[in-house]
């Protein structure tokens, strides 16, 4: 299996993730927050149910034991992104779809700094730099019209931001516990992990949250089956997504491919404007710049 193979899957889920969010912001206008991120886990158990037996079946590998631990990992994992998926929808409503997935991409440098401290995980200095190039690069995309001190210190405190970076760090912590749990699997396979991991994952995030929707927010289940097309849509891509994040976290360190995949800020922005017809800004030229020279300092790392 490729050593690199983790930034293919990087780059794939990149895309995969800004297709999937900005199908998920339409949603956000027929569902509340909490049913627009219920269907990427529901709609999304066929699709994860099919790529982890296809794979088993064709590698010849039997479903591998689940034990306590690893599936106390994986419903950590799970909320830890279903907590996280519900504060970047709910950003999005204060400023803008390209400003709110800025926010919480600085889940990569979180990432990093956690690894370091609490799995002992070390990059090189080259890979410090791209991670803290290319967050400098997504967070330019938030800056006001205005550069005043006060105005800056006001664009870190106001609703979006705080959203953003709150599910930010529910994203780093979403990728480590990933990590931690295909090492739980003790199987020699990466790929059958990570696929076994977004099934257990998806399965566990449905009855958690479709627990909470039923108790607090039963006719949004209405409301989910009239749009069932598009659910299925934001499912298939969500599972696709996840499989490539689920595949980096299980081959490489979380931070490293947090930092590849935030090319996802290029098809996000792409996405915006064809499919939200969102104005891109001149200064986004700048920031996307950066943002690959982060890229391209990650991958130097590893060669």
């Amino acid at each position: 299996m490729s050593a690199h193979l983790w930034i293919l899957a990087s780059l794939l889920a990149g895309l995969f993730q800004a297709w999937r969010t900005a199908l998920q912001q339409r949603l956000r206008g027929v569902l509340s927050v909490s049913g627009a991120g219920l269907v990427r886990y529901a709609f999304g158990i066929p699709f994860a149910a099919l790529m982890a037996g296809a794979y088993l079946t064709v590698t010849g590998q039997g479903f591998p034991a689940l034990s306590p631990h690893y599936l106390m990992l994986a419903a950590g994992a799970g909320l830890a992104q279903i907590l996280g998926t519900a504060l970047l929808i709910l950003s999005f409503g204060f400023r803008g779809f390209v400003v709110g997935t800025a926010f919480s991409k600085t889940e990569a440098l979180l990432a990093a700094l956690a690894s370091a401290m609490f799995f002992s995980e070390r990059l090189a200095p080259i890979a410090w730099a791209g991670i803290a190039v290319g967050v400098v690069g997504v967070m330019l995309l938030s800056l006001p019209e205005e550069r005043s001190p006060a105005a800056l210190l006001r664009n870190v405190v106001q609703p979006a931001a705080l959203c953003g970076l709150g599910a930010a760090a529910l994203f780093a912590l979403t990728g480590l516990l990933v990590r931690q749990a295909t090492i739980a699997l003790h199987t020699h396979d990466p790929v059958a992990a990570a696929l076994v991991t977004l099934l257990a994952v998806v399965i566990l995030q449905t009855i958690m949250h479709g627990a909470y929707l039923s108790w607090r927010e039963p006719a949004t289940w209405r409301a989910i089956g009239r749009n069932w097309r598009n659910s299925t849509l934001v499912g298939l891509l969500a599972a696709a997504g996840s499989a490539c994040w689920f595949t980096g976290f299980a081959t490489a360190p979380v931070a490293l491919v947090r930092v590849v995949g935030q090319v996802e800020v290029l098809f996000t922005i792409g996405f915006a404007h064809l499919y939200l017809a969102e104005r891109i800004r001149s200064r986004e030229a700048g920031a996307l710049l950066m943002i690959a020279f982060g890229v391209v300092l990650a991958l130097l790392s590893q060669l």
